[in-house]
Formats: structure tokens, sequence, C-alpha cells
């Protein structure tokens, strides 16, 4: 099953992710300053997310925020994955919205291809391709491979207002201000190495120490994380920025999976007062409630890793109040 495949993942007991394989840009690509080979037009792209993954949730969450949802089309898949990879499997689904909002309503089809798992479009774009089959998948449609697999990258491409975040109402989304650039930086990278990816070394370690030092970075940097949004009220300070949204994914799986799960089980968010409320806040912002699916999300997780949840067992609880005023301004 998909333990085999993170097997090739594993690296003296421990569990270190496997690269990105397609890092091409919408736009003017930062890394060179020049106009890339794919130029930003509506509908031109088309994006691959599954909803229980939290790399795609970012990219969710901002395709949402930045209005791009006419722009660039989405297609789901289901949150099961065996050896074969993501699957469409035709099953509808529904994600509330806020109270009186509209409902994320969908179904596990490509509409663009018909295809039935998501490997269909890395053979597509790679023949050669061996590699684990990963989500977010940016697509384009006129050279019909893809684009980038790299959240990072395409959430960035998503708010950016000469990339794709040209495409929406605002014209782009200032998430990453020149003069906050070096703090939202080294941010980003403690929070990926010990916090969004430091859930998976400590869940997916196969020797107790590799298990303990991810564990230890973990909440070193939920300690970390307490004690600065007791002193501001976002990650960089008192504006959002794409530091807080790649976080948030994290936080909004925690307690319901990686607390239990993952063994990631010294503390829960709802223990720490500041990350809590900042949990709540980032849950109540216009648009993000229906982006998070948490049945999709525990079922992805508890069926999919049979080497940790056998039986596939889905826990019933916690049953949070994300509602609640969350008291930060």
């Amino acid at each position: 099953m998909v333990d085999r495949l993170i097997d090739r993942e594993l690296v003296g007991g421990e569990f270190r992710r496997q690269e990105s394989r397609f890092r091409d840009w919408v736009g003017i690509d930062p890394r060179s300053g020049a106009q890339s080979e794919f130029a930003v037009q509506a509908r031109r792209y088309h994006l691959y997310v599954s909803l229980a993954c939290p790399w795609c949730h970012r990219t969710v969450i901002l395709r949402e925020l930045a209005g791009l949802q006419e722009a660039l089309p989405i297609s789901y898949l289901a949150p099961f994955r065996d050896e074969r990879g993501w699957a469409f499997t035709g099953a509808s689904f529904t994600v509330p919205g806020e109270n009186g909002a509209e409902d994320l309503t969908g179904a596990y089809v490509d509409e663009l291809h018909g295809w039935e798992f998501m490997s269909e479009a890395y053979r597509a774009s790679d023949p050669g391709f061996a590699g684990r089959i990963t989500v977010p998948v940016l697509w384009d449609t006129h050279s019909e491979r893809i684009v980038n697999n790299e959240s990072s990258d395409i959430i960035r491409m998503l708010y950016a207002p000469d990339s794709l975040g040209a495409l929406g109402p605002a014209g782009g989304l200032d998430l990453y201000p020149q003069a906050l650039s070096a703090e939202i930086d080294q941010i980003n990278e403690r929070v990926y190495s010990t916090v969004n990816n430091g859930v998976y070394r400590a869940g997916f370690a196969r020797l107790q120490g590799a298990y303990e030092l991810a564990f230890g970075l973990l909440f070193d940097s939920f300690d970390w994380l307490e004690e600065l949004l007791g002193e501001r009220r976002y990650l960089a300070g008192e504006r959002i920025t794409e530091a807080d949204w790649r976080l948030f994914p994290t936080l909004a799986r925690f307690d319901e999976v990686y607390n239990l799960h993952f063994r990631c089980n010294r503390r829960r968010v709802v223990d720490y007062q500041n990350l809590w409320g900042y949990a709540r806040e980032l849950h109540q912002w216009p648009g993000v409630a229906r982006t998070v699916a948490i049945d999709q999300i525990k079922e992805h997780y508890y069926t999919t890793h049979d080497e940790l949840n056998p039986k596939r067992i889905i826990p019933v609880g916690p049953a949070y109040d994300w509602w609640e005023p969350h008291g930060r301004g």
C-alpha cells in the first residue's frame, strides 16, 4: 500500500520528502525576472487538488482569497490514496461554509481529461517519471503538461500581480511585501522544516531517535509561535502574509490528526492560548472555512496509512468550536 511509497523517502529511519519535479512559472518568474513561456491567461491553467492534503489546502485558500474561482478551474481528488496514487472516484462531496455562507460542493472528477488517476498527468508530462505522485498540480491546457507541482510556488503565483493573481478582481494580493520579505522567508523556513513537514518527520519516522528529534523541534516551534503571537497579531507583524496561510493548514489538521495519528502528543493546538485564537481567526477569514474539509482530512490520514492505522477506524472527535470569538482584534 501507500506505506511502500513512503519507504522511498526514508533515510536512516528519518523521513525526507522528495523534491518537486516540476518548477516552471506562469508570468514573470521571480527567480530570473523574465517572462516565462507560460503567459498569464484566464482559464488556460487547471488546478488539481485534494482537500485532504495540507499542501493542496494552502493553494485552495489562496485561490479563494485571490478571487480566481472563474479564471482558474479546479478538479478535486478523493481523500483515500493507495499504491496507484491520488484518484478520481466520481463521488460527490460537500464542505460546509461559515454560518449562512455558501457551501463548497463538488465531485472527485477530472472535468478536463476524464482521468482516473493523477498519475496520468505525470506520465503525460514526463513518461520516465518514477517518483511518488503528489498534489497540488498546476496544469497547462496549451502545452498539455504540468507547469508546477510545488505548493510554495503555486501559492505565490496565485496571489502575485505579475502572475495568476492578476486575473483576480483585486489584480493580486500583497502577501509578500518587500519590507517583510526577509522575515517571511525566515519564518517560512522554520515553519516548513519543523511544523508543516515536521509532523510528517515524526509520524513516518522508523527509529526512536528520528521521531524524538522531529517531536522536539516541532514543539519548540510551537512554543516559539505561541510567544510570537502573544506579541503580534500575525506571524510577520500586524498584517497577514503568505507565512500565515502556509502555517494554517497544519494547525487545522493538528488536533484532529497529527496529535494522535502521528504521535505529536505533547500538547494540542487548543492548549496554546495565542496559537488557538490565531487559528480560529484564520479559519473565520471570509471564504476559508469552506476549504477546511475535515471529513476528507480524517478519511485520508486514518485510511491511507495502514502501517499507522491498520484497522482504518476513523476517530469521531474531537469537536471544537472554530466559530468561538478569537479575541484577536
